[in-house]
This record gives C-alpha cells, sequence and structure tokens, in this order.
C-alpha cells in the first residue's frame, strides 16, 4: 500500500462537524493549530453515500472520494478513492447488526483484505451512548495487524462534535484511508445521533 508524505496528509488532526441539518453535514480537518486542511461537504437525504474531501476550505481541489457500494446497507463497504491518481486507496466496512451496540468496522486494503478494525472504546460506555447519546463523547480505537494504529477521541460539546485524532507513525496504515476512516464515521454514526 503506498503512503502519502504526513505533511499532506496529517497523523494527528481535529475533525469537526456540524450537526445534521436540512442541508447536509459540514465536517472539517483541521490542523492541530486550528488551521483548515481539508473540508467535506454531505448532502442530505442521500439513499447511497458519495463523500469527496477537499483540500482548503472550498470546493476547488477535490482529493477523496467515499463511496457506498450499494443503497441503504446496514453492513455496507465504503471504497476510498485517491482522485487525483484515481486509484483505490482501500475501503471501509461496517460489522452489521454488531454495531446496533456497538461501532464496528473493518478496514480492507485496496484488494479488499481486512487488515484491522475501528472500534467505539467499551461496550458498556457504547450502550450508555445509545441512551445518553449527546452526553457521552464517542472514542474510536483503530487496529492494524492486531496492533493499536490510533483513535479519534470525541470531546463534550452539546452544539459540536469534535474528535481529537491521532494515529501513530509506526502504524502501516495508508494515512489517506485513515483520514476516510474518520470523515466516515462522523457522517454515518453522525447521522444516526443528531
Amino acid at each position: 500500500m503506498s503512503q502519502q508524505p504526513a505533511d499532506e496528509f496529517p497523523l494527528s488532526f481535529i475533525a469537526r462537524r456540524n450537526f445534521f441539518n436540512f442541508f447536509g453535514i459540514t465536517c472539517k480537518i483541521l490542523a492541530i493549530t486550528g488551521s483548515v486542511l481539508f473540508w467535506v461537504k454531505l448532502k442530505a437525504f442521500r439513499l447511497k453515500e458519495d463523500i469527496t474531501i477537499y483540500r482548503g476550505t472550498i470546493k476547488k481541489e477535490p482529493i477523496l472520494n467515499i463511496k457506498a457500494r450499494q443503497i441503504i446497507d446496514f453492513a455496507a463497504a465504503y471504497d476510498v478513492v485517491d482522485l487525483r491518481s484515481n486509484a483505490k486507496v482501500g475501503a471501509l466496512k461496517r460489522k452489521g447488526l454488531k454495531s446496533i451496540f456497538r461501532d464496528e468496522w473493518f478496514i480492507m486494503d485496496e484488494s479488499d483484505e481486512t487488515i484491522g478494525s475501528i472500534k467505539e472504546d467499551s461496550l458498556f460506555l457504547a450502550m450508555l451512548r445509545r441512551v445518553f447519546a449527546s452526553l457521552i463523547p464517542q472514542t474510536y480505537v483503530f487496529t492494524v495487524g492486531g496492533q493499536r494504529a490510533g483513535e479519534a477521541r470525541g470531546t463534550w460539546n452539546p452544539f459540536l462534535v469534535k474528535y481529537l485524532v491521532r494515529f501513530l507513525p509506526s502504524a502501516s496504515l495508508d494515512p489517506r484511508l485513515a483520514m476516510a476512516s474518520v470523515v466516515l464515521l462522523m457522517a454515518i454514526e453522525g447521522k444516526q445521533r443528531g
């Protein structure tokens, strides 16, 4: 799997989104210093997710695309494509019914081989989040090859969903796929939580 320079796709960043509204969801990827690196807008009421990540703050330079393979599938797979080379980077697949109680995803390479997973931090906290959605921030743990690769730790804010994201430099996870996974979590899980 080819790696992109760390300065283009940082290993540590802030992912932030507004609450779902009638016009869709807006996500931003910020540097730790707060400057906008990437911008995402998801249209409301789509049956098949098709998410484009743009460099900077305007829809000028599309760099990544995340697209569902099927319409409304609880165990859907989402392909991640680098739009500059039109090459598939990998895929993310939700673990279907298991995600009712605790969000779980497979991380797959460009050949759809499973290389890792994404899970909510604990079943107990996941169950509490289902009842008190906005009171307990979500934390996702990423593993690749059986080793911890990073985490997306939510912060408590009743008006904004925000994650502090840190991936380990030693993790063998393409940083494009890592960033796309955080965007997808904010889009899909975010729609469920309001």
